[in-house]
């Protein structure tokens, strides 16, 4: 009998399966961490890179929807400019990773700096000392992040007055609810999402794409379209994480692709994706634990 540790995929499976309870203990983070998070009126930039860009790319459509300051997400790597009053806010599970250490120690002097992080005994950690939301909790072994993005989104909605109580219960419908697909019979699946859903299909595909190695694509919903839909055809899953037009599902059921909606929240559709990408990692022999290439952390910056 194989020890669990070396079946490819457990630890992700594992790990992703405690999403409702890590985003139960996110709402109900004390009021001296959540208490550090952007409050009403505040200018607000967030910061991070690939998952932790996309999580706060859909907090800043949350935020500017309700009117609580005008908030922004960005790239270190391709960030223009700061203004002063910015409240920045760092969120990286490392606590490691090179540009956005290097973005607090440019503008630790000028700018209030929050860091989120899954990892307080690192660099970020200690340059953030007594401004951090610690998500140790929700940290994670394996290399593509699961429930510490959704957690550490939650705890941002949560700051915001965005968490309803039903996020979690969501959560736990996403780990029971079928698959939307035979993942045996695709080939090819786009996300698509509107506003602050938008950065959560560009995470959704994202987490298809390192895990299984497969063809994703996501776009904002009225953009499909606009040029992408031409890839759609037999073997296509388009799914979409928000609403639904009815005159972009038939455009799409058209190409002979397969269309999938719920009525869950974008957020509480993440856990089902992540079932997904490990049913496909498994189809493509893949370890969705440990993919090629990848690192916890991008250590070396240019």
């Amino acid at each position: 009998m194989n020890d669990n540790s070396e079946q490819p995929g457990i630890v992700t499976r594992r790990e992703l399966a405690t999403q409702p309870e890590m985003w139960e203990r996110a709402m109900s983070l004390p009021d001296s961490e959540i208490g550090l998070l952007p409050r009403a009126g505040e200018k607000v930039l967030v910061i991070g890179c690939g998952t932790s860009y996309y999580i706060g790319d859909a907090y800043a459509y949350l935020r500017n929807d309700a009117g609580l300051g005008r908030t922004r997400a960005a790239i270190p790597s391709e960030l223009t400019w700061v203004d002063d009053d910015e409240h920045i806010v760092v969120l990286s599970r490392s606590g490691t990773t090179a540009d956005v250490v290097d973005i607090v120690e440019r503008y630790g002097e000028t700018n209030r700096i929050t860091a989120i992080l899954g990892d307080a005994d690192t660099p970020l950690g200690r340059l953030c000392a007594d401004r951090i939301v610690h998500l140790g909790f929700a940290d994670e072994t394996s290399i593509v992040q699961t429930r510490f993005a959704t957690t550490a989104l939650t705890a941002l909605r949560a700051s915001i007055g965005a968490a309803p109580a039903s996020l979690a219960s969501e959560a736990r419908t996403a780990l029971e609810l079928p698959l939307p697909a035979d993942p045996a019979t695709l080939r090819h699946v786009v996300f698509l999402g509107h506003r602050s859903s938008v950065g959560l299909a560009q995470e959704a595909a994202l987490k298809v794409r390192e895990s299984a190695g497969f063809w994703t694509e996501a776009y904002p919903v009225w953009e499909y379209q606009h040029g992408p839909i031409s890839c759609a055809g037999e073997g296509s899953l388009v799914w979409f994480l928000d609403e639904a037009p009815e005159v972009v599902v038939a455009d799409v059921r058209a190409t002979g692709a397969a269309v999938y909606a719920n009525d869950l929240q974008a957020q509480s559709n993440l856990p089902l994706v992540h079932r997904l990408a490990v049913e496909l990692a498994a189809i493509k022999g893949r370890n969705p634990d440990t993919p090629p290439f990848l690192n916890r952390s991008v250590l070396v910056t240019d």
